[in-house]
Parts: C-alpha cells; sequence; structure tokens
C-alpha cells in the first residue's frame, strides 16, 4: 500500500512537471507556426489559473481523474499581414526623371490675341479663344453692330491684373461709330481664367459692352421731330430731293432724331445734337448741291458724291443716297484713288512724273505674292505719268517695296494727307503693314486703307491747293482742327500733272468731264461682292470724290457720274 502512495505521488509529481512544460511551450507561441496572442500586463497567479495545475486527487482505485484542460488564452483576431517593402531597384538599372511639365501659356498671349482678332472682326478665332463659347457667339456680334449701326474703330487693352492664380482681367477702353452719331467711347473689362491647364477668355455679354450685364440691352431709337428751316450759304432752301437730310436738320421742316439707350434703365448713352431754334445757313451751295443731286439720279445702288472749296474747304455740297452720314464717316477701301498718296511718297522720295517705271501685266514681290493688273497688258518701261494714267497695279506694288517699305507709305498718308485717328469730320485710316503682301495691297489702296468719300475729296483738295487740311461745314475752322499740312511743291506740281493726264489719256478718258479736269479712277476689290467704284478730282474752285457702293468700275461709272456732276455746273 505504501509503494503505491509513492508512486501516485512520482506520478502526480510527474504530470505536474509535463503540464508545466506543455504551458510555457504554449507561452511561448506554440511553435513556429502558431498564431501570437496580444500581450496584456501581467496577472497574480491564483489556484487554477494558467500556470498552476493541480494534483490528481482520485480515489486511490478509481480511475485517474482527466486532467482539466489549460485555460483559454485571450487573442486578438488576426489582422491581414503588410504587404513586404518593394525591392529596391538596382543601381545599375535606367530609370527615367521625372517627367517636366510643358510650359504653359500665360493670359497676356491670349487676350492680345483675343483683341488682335476683335479690331478685325474676325469672329472665329475669337470664339475660338472662348472657354464655352456660345453657340450664338457670332450672332450675338453681329447683331449688335447691325442694330446700333456701331462699327468698331479701336481697342485699347490695359495692363493686365492676376486676380489668383487662375483668374486674371484686363480692363479695356474701346470706341465705336455710331452711324448718325458719331463715336461712341466705352470701357470694358476681359476676364479670363485658366480651364483644364489653358488660359480662356471668359466671354459675357458685358464684355461687348458694360451697359449688358444681367439681362440689360442697348437700342437705338429713331424719332422723327420738328426742327427749324436750314439754309444753303445764299440765305435759300436746299434743292428739292438734295439728298443732304442726314447732315443738315429742317430741310423739309422735320428730321430724325437718334438716340441710343439703355433698357430698362432708360439711360441716354448718345443722343443727336439739340435743336436749335433759328434758321441757320450753311456752308453748302444752292447751285453745286443741286447738281451733286441731279448727278445721283437713276442710280439704282447707294452712291455719294462730296464737293469742297479748295481754298476755304468749305463743303459745298453733300449728295449721299449711302445712308447714316456715310459720306462722311463710312469707310470703305479707296482702291486706285489712294494711288495719289502712293504716287506722292514716291515723287517726294526722287521720282518725277517722267521717270522711267515698269508697268508689267503682273508683278511678285520677292518671298512674296504675284499682283496683276486688271487689263492683262505688259505696258513695258513708261513715264511714272503713264502708269498712273493707266492705273498700273504692278508699278505702284513694285515701287512701293522698292522705295516705301521702311514705313514711308503710311508716313505719307498719316502724316499728310489726314489717314490718321483725328477730329473733323471726314474718317479714313492705314495700319503698318506686317508682311510684304500687306504693303503691296496698301499701296493700290487695299488691305488696311480704308476711307470715306470725304476723306478722299479732302486728297483731292490737297493737290489742288498746294496743302492738306480737313473740310469744314463752318465759316471758321473749329477751336480744335488740325493745322494744315502743305505739300512740297514739287510733289504738288508732279500729281497735278498725273491727274490731269488720267482725264486726258488714261481711264477717265471717255467719260465725257468738261475741260480742265484732273482726277483719279479707282475700282476697289470687295471680297464676295461687286468692286466699289471710285472717282476723285478737282476742277477750278472745287474738289470732289464721287462713290458708288459695289458700282463695278471707277472709269466706266463713277467718272460718268462725275461728268454729270460738273457738265451741270456749266448750265
Amino acid at each position: 500500500m505504501r509503494d503505491r502512495w509513492i508512486l501516485a505521488l512520482i506520478a502526480s509529481a510527474l504530470a505536474i512537471v509535463a503540464f508545466g512544460v506543455y504551458g510555457v511551450v504554449i507561452a511561448v507561441g506554440g511553435g513556429e507556426d502558431a498564431p501570437r496572442p496580444r500581450a496584456f500586463p501581467a496577472e497574480t497567479a491564483e489556484e487554477g489559473s494558467a500556470g498552476h495545475v493541480p494534483a490528481d486527487t482520485s480515489p486511490e482505485g478509481s480511475p485517474p481523474r482527466s486532467s482539466p484542460a489549460p485555460p483559454m488564452l485571450s487573442f486578438l483576431p488576426e489582422t491581414e499581414t503588410p504587404p513586404p517593402p518593394p525591392l529596391s531597384p538596382s543601381p545599375f538599372a535606367s530609370t527615367p526623371g521625372p517627367a517636366v511639365p510643358a510650359p504653359q501659356e500665360g493670359p497676356e498671349p491670349v487676350a492680345a490675341r483675343y483683341f488682335a482678332a476683335w479690331r478685325v472682326n474676325d469672329l472665329s478665332s475669337m470664339a475660338a479663344l472662348v472657354a464655352g463659347s456660345p453657340a450664338d457667339f457670332t450672332e450675338r456680334h453681329r447683331r449688335f453692330d447691325t442694330e446700333l449701326r456701331a462699327s468698331l474703330l479701336s481697342l485699347t487693352p490695359g495692363p493686365l491684373r492676376r486676380r489668383s492664380a487662375l483668374e486674371a482681367e484686363v480692363p479695356f477702353q474701346g470706341v465705336r461709330q455710331v452711324a448718325g452719331l458719331g463715336r461712341w467711347p466705352f470701357s470694358s473689362v476681359l476676364r479670363l481664367a485658366r480651364r483644364a491647364g489653358t488660359w480662356k477668355v471668359l466671354w459675357a455679354p458685358q464684355t461687348l459692352h458694360p451697359s449688358l450685364r444681367d439681362g440689360g440691352e442697348l437700342r437705338l431709337r429713331e424719332n422723327r421731330v420738328r426742327r427749324p428751316a436750314t439754309l444753303t450759304r445764299e440765305g435759300l432752301p436746299f434743292p428739292r430731293d438734295s439728298r443732304a437730310g442726314d447732315y443738315f436738320t429742317g430741310l423739309d421742316g422735320t428730321t430724325i432724331e437718334l438716340t441710343l439707350r439703355e433698357v430698362p434703365s432708360g439711360r441716354v448713352l448718345l443722343a443727336s445734337p439739340s435743336p436749335r431754334e433759328t434758321a441757320t445757313r450753311t456752308t453748302i451751295s444752292q447751285s453745286v448741291q443741286a447738281a451733286a443731286a441731279r448727278a445721283l439720279d437713276g442710280l439704282q445702288g447707294p452712291a455719294a458724291i462730296v464737293a469742297v472749296d479748295v481754298q476755304s474747304r468749305q463743303i459745298r455740297a453733300v449728295a449721299d443716297t449711302l445712308g447714316g452720314k456715310r459720306a462722311f464717316n463710312g469707310l470703305y477701301p479707296p482702291g486706285s484713288t489712294f494711288k495719289v498718296v502712293t504716287a506722292a511718297g514716291l515723287l517726294r522720295g526722287g521720282l518725277t512724273p517722267q521717270s522711267p517705271v515698269p508697268c508689267p501685266a503682273a508683278y511678285t514681290i520677292p518671298n512674296a505674292r504675284r499682283f496683276t493688273d486688271s487689263d492683262g497688258t505688259d505696258h513695258g518701261v513708261v513715264p511714272l505719268s503713264t502708269a498712273f494714267a493707266l492705273s498700273c497695279n504692278t508699278t505702284f506694288v513694285q515701287q512701293a517695296y522698292e522705295r516705301l517699305r521702311d514705313g514711308g507709305l503710311r508716313a505719307e498718308a498719316a502724316d499728310r494727307f489726314g489717314f490718321r485717328e483725328k477730329p473733323g469730320l471726314s474718317s479714313c485710316r492705314i495700319r503698318p503693314y506686317t508682311d510684304l503682301n500687306e504693303l503691296g495691297s496698301d499701296a493700290i489702296g487695299q488691305n488696311s486703307v480704308q476711307a470715306s468719300p470725304l476723306c478722299m475729296a479732302e486728297v483731292a483738295a490737297a493737290v489742288a491747293g498746294g496743302d492738306w487740311k480737313p473740310a469744314v461745314v463752318t465759316s471758321e475752322p473749329p477751336a480744335d482742327s488740325p493745322p494744315p499740312v502743305p505739300l512740297d511743291e514739287n510733289v504738288a506740281s508732279g500729281l497735278r500733272a498725273m491727274m490731269s493726264a488720267v482725264v486726258t489719256q488714261g481711264t477717265a478718258a471717255s467719260a465725257g468731264l468738261p475741260p480742265d479736269t484732273a482726277g483719279k479712277t479707282g475700282t476697289a476689290e470687295v471680297a464676295g461682292e461687286r468692286s466699289h467704284a471710285w472717282f476723285i478730282g478737282y476742277r477750278g474752285s472745287l474738289a470732289f470724290a464721287v462713290f458708288v457702293q459695289n458700282g463695278g468700275s471707277g472709269g466706266a461709272v463713277a467718272a460718268p457720274i462725275a461728268a454729270r456732276f460738273l457738265n451741270a455746273l456749266e448750265r
């Protein structure tokens, strides 16, 4: 019995040791693959807790009691095993460097391109620069100009202002011409923003004019009102159907009053001059006005005749079926009548009317375009006066390229013949050329050269009188009138001889003009339409311009009208 007791004690001791070893193994991690429990703070070991296994106390002779399982260990849920760090590239591997972003265009050139396109009415280029351009973008611009009878004269951008890294704006000043009302200055702002990495114009109606903000409108209103009578310089009524009603009030006892208003505010932005209370004498000659008006009788298309006194430059007649005072302020390509100005530059540069010059059927400016004459005839080498009388495009393109491409053509036009922005009644302009093709076209009155009939009458008067000065409708020039610009005597006398040759042996020789008339024909090309017909000249104390819109040939159409006008003065 004692031996059994001793054996029982030994067995219990071995069991205790075995369970202790088991607990240690479990605590350490149970092997390489066993999950590891979260660590907890150490607890005080009590009977029945992990690490203490009670001895088997079964009664002797009974089957051994099953040993209690070790207490459960607490585990947190397993978390995903983090991915291994990426392998470092081999030091010998060739890896591309960081991508260098392409330089982005700033807002300044975008604004500059928009203004440049606007100045020449290139609406498609403007729309391409606008973010989310409205479907009716082009139509809005055209409707604005048509309904208000407005044409853009100038745009002057101010300095660009950055509002943020993604927004900018350019304040600008503009001037429009409203037919019947004159110059209309305005101020607005061109807004820009960066969209998808590119700077774009944020167009809104107020870009056209600030009055269009928030749904505002602009409307041109006509109202026929009573006005005092206006008389000729002799104190006589204007002739019947004088065709001068847009220029002088009260010819029929009434006139049209124009107002340009904001809607809905009703604010008047531009208005006709207020009526004068007494009858007024003008500078118009009753007989000259009657001759001009009758010379336009029977014409189907719009036309105008303007006549000025050579010495005083007072306007003696204006007969206009163009409408909207366009005989004074309309802008049209003058065609070959502008060769008077080009010839003045050539004479100033050393040529004479007798200087030999080529007059080929075609001429190509080096590295530029080819120019041709309308008759397709090679006249060989001829005196400059003959080339002028025959209106050789090729001669004047070649001579302008060889002698005036340093800016001499524009200087002649702007400084000595009024082709610039200036106070006065007439409108005309020429821009600096950007390539030789434009220089060649400018030399023959195309491309950027534009003028009103009154402007070209001033050119003819400058040749006849020996100096340029603006035409007036008052007895004395206004206080802000530009001073006279004298022509060199050799230039003036040379131009007179050349203009006389046009009538005696050139393009106007068969028009029926009376003796001692000097002039220049012009046929101005118009894209997609019939050419404009011109004739400018002088006779005695009168200088004049005849213009027929889309009339065709100057020699065949405008010169005969000038003949009817001048011959009527003889009767």
